[in-house]
């Protein structure tokens, strides 16, 4: 699919823009990547490989800017993610991608935007900021899980905490990285070192920048109070395990009278008066040792 840029953004044919000599956007397959580029006499110093692509980011070459995006899916941030490729020259901006996401956003972009190309930095700045402009929400109903898994805390519903815990917090992490490698990517656009954008236009690589800083300081907050719910969790457990503690310390201190009363009285020494009438008067010394027990545990507030 090839656009020609203005306000809105119109289909055409790689013949019409080689003879007007418009600016163009090529939304091509990996496949079709090189021929497009060859038609369009750009040079790219590097093979495009879409499935090594792990990053977004952004060089400069001798004829072109060459820039890769490996976007997380939102409804499985941790499992495969989109990943293309783009390379942006003084007429043209080609993106590189298998998975159909480009064209899918190309055309949210036609949907809603009233000035969708007015200019190559329009352009970008309305892609870059449209695979991000649902992730607020997304960050939001991670914000709303980890309220939950805190009330669930406070109800003493705490058994699955940690299972669930776990992915959030690796998810966040992962947004955190991609959030600021867009950044860094929408930052390095605005330096414009290879002079192909005009002065003017750079502010929107700039609110880019912003926008993708602001969500990585979202996600930020959202990883501590994760780890705030982890260490509550924590907390919780540990509390427990110094109940049972407790508990096992309070039936050791009750019994051990007993257990001396009767490794003393398991020796059977042929002398000993009470081993033929002591028997009742030692059942009744045991109770009355753990009674002693169990009141003075109570006195000291124990148990």
């Amino acid at each position: 699919m090839i656009y020609r840029l203005g306000s809105q953004l119109q289909e055409t044919d790689m013949e019409a823009v080689l003879q007007s000599g418009a600016s163009a956007v090529c939304v091509v397959s990996e496949r079709e990547c090189q021929r497009t580029l060859e038609a369009l006499d750009i040079h790219v110093e590097l093979d495009i490989v879409l499935h090594e692509i792990c990053f977004c980011k952004l060089e400069s070459q001798q004829e072109c800017l060459f820039g890769t995006f490996c976007v997380p899916r939102l409804l499985d941030v941790l499992g495969s993610r989109y990943r293309m490729a783009c390379v942006i020259t003084d007429r043209y901006v080609v993106l590189v991608d298998d998975s159909g996401f480009a064209a899918r956003l190309i055309a949210r972009i036609r949907a809603k935007k009233v000035h969708q190309a007015d200019t190559r930095e329009r352009f970008l700045y309305n892609f870059i900021t449209e695979f991000i402009s649902r992730d607020a929400e997304l960050l939001e109903s991670y914000e709303r899980t980890l309220m939950e898994m805190e009330d669930a805390m406070a109800r003493g519903n705490s058994d699955h905490i940690q299972s669930q815990l776990q992915p959030v917090r690796k998810q966040l992490l992962t947004l955190r990285s991609y959030y600021d490698q867009l950044s860094d990517m929408a930052k390095e656009l605005e330096e414009n070192e290879d002079r192909y954008f005009a002065r003017k236009q750079l502010k929107y690589f700039g609110t880019a920048a912003d926008r993708a800083e602001r969500l990585k300081d979202r996600t930020s907050y959202l990883l501590e109070y994760a780890q705030q719910v982890r260490d509550a969790y924590q907390s919780l457990v540990d509390a427990k395990q110094n109940d049972n503690m407790k508990f096992l310390t309070i039936m050791s201190t009750i019994f051990f009278p007993l257990t001396l009363i009767t490794g003393w009285y398991g020796m059977n020494f042929e002398n000993m008066p009470e081993l033929k009438t002591g028997y009742p008067v030692i059942i009744l010394v045991s109770i009355v040792v753990v009674l002693f027990c169990l009141l003075l545990f109570k006195k000291k507030k124990i148990l």
